[in-house]
């Protein structure tokens, strides 16, 4: 039997904008996505001759098609044709769940390229993010990571300059919320503020983090922090402690803060992890 370890990194929204509702439901976005370096730790094992399991260090995860990583496994041998001799997916959980961290995405995104390494399979980047769309509107960014501008639902992905290497706080309250009743919320013609998204890009190519925080945005902040007053105070906290910017990201309920000062950064994660259990500390990053 062979097997393969992979890093599966969370993403944070720099920026999220909804630009207008599609005939089928879904909405279109553009957003600035970044990789952060907490990460769960994937392991797959092929040649099993048991079919797709998966198991984690998580009871109450699922272990069949309701779990991302065992539906991508599924979508790569329907897209390949490669025959299934068996896969075990070994799933160890660091990123929150229902977080805004793209946290089962990226499982997602780590099981597909295992499986191209192990199977020879020799697909491209974009033969992978093809095969992940069809799993998850985020498993596209999840495959290729780093900095991205991503619209549509999030599957056309434009590189932009790297963020400068910072640090960031993530804290996620005692309590997760539904992506599908989030979007369900928003209403496109009511929203009052949009991000500047072109101004974050040219804050990237200059490389200052400052300007980069400071113009943080997500217009779906405003419909969960309106129900859930604890994501406020979370920003709150994070400026407190010297964050240069602090932002809900994804559907929430994940509030993320940019640091410049990695002693500022470790008093933030100290003082929030006090109240909030799933608070960390971490670094943007690329994958590749």
């Amino acid at each position: 039997m062979k097997h393969c370890f992979e890093k599966a990194y969370a993403k944070i929204n720099l920026t999220l904008d909804v630009i207008a509702k599609r005939p089928d439901g879904y909405h279109d976005l553009k957003m600035i996505m970044q990789t952060v370096t907490l990460h769960d730790n994937i392991a797959v094992r092929i040649g099993t001759g048991e079919g797709i399991k998966s198991v984690s260090n998580l009871g109450y995860l699922p272990d069949d098609d309701r779990n991302i990583a065992v539906k991508a496994a599924r979508a790569f041998f329907d897209a390949t044709g490669i025959e299934c001799d068996g896969v075990h997916i070994a799933i160890e959980k660091n990123i929150p769940v229902a977080a805004g961290l793209a946290g089962g995405s990226t499982d997602g995104a780590a099981v597909l390229r295992a499986l191209n390494k192990l199977y020879n399979a020799g697909l491209s980047m974009e033969e992978l993010c093809s095969i992940g769309l069809k799993v998850g509107a985020d498993v596209p960014f999840c495959i290729c990571g780093g900095t991205m501008l991503a619209e549509g639902v999030g599957e056309i992905l434009t590189p932009l300059t790297a963020m400068p290497e910072c640090y960031i706080v993530l804290c996620k309250p005692g309590y997760g919320m539904s992506t599908a009743k989030v979007f369900g919320s928003l209403k496109v013609d009511e929203i009052a503020k949009h991000p500047d998204t072109d101004r974050v890009i040219a804050a990237l190519d200059a490389q200052n983090v400052r300007e980069i925080a400071e113009n943080m945005y997500n217009v779906l902040e405003e419909i969960v922090a309106s129900e859930k007053k604890s994501i406020t105070t979370i920003e709150e906290k994070l400026l407190s402690f010297g964050a240069l910017g602090a932002v809900m990201s994804g559907s929430g309920s994940t509030t993320f803060g940019i640091f410049d000062d990695e002693e500022k950064a470790k008093l933030a994660c100290q003082s929030l992890k006090e109240k909030y259990k799933e608070t960390y500390i971490a670094k943007t990053c690329t994958i590749f």
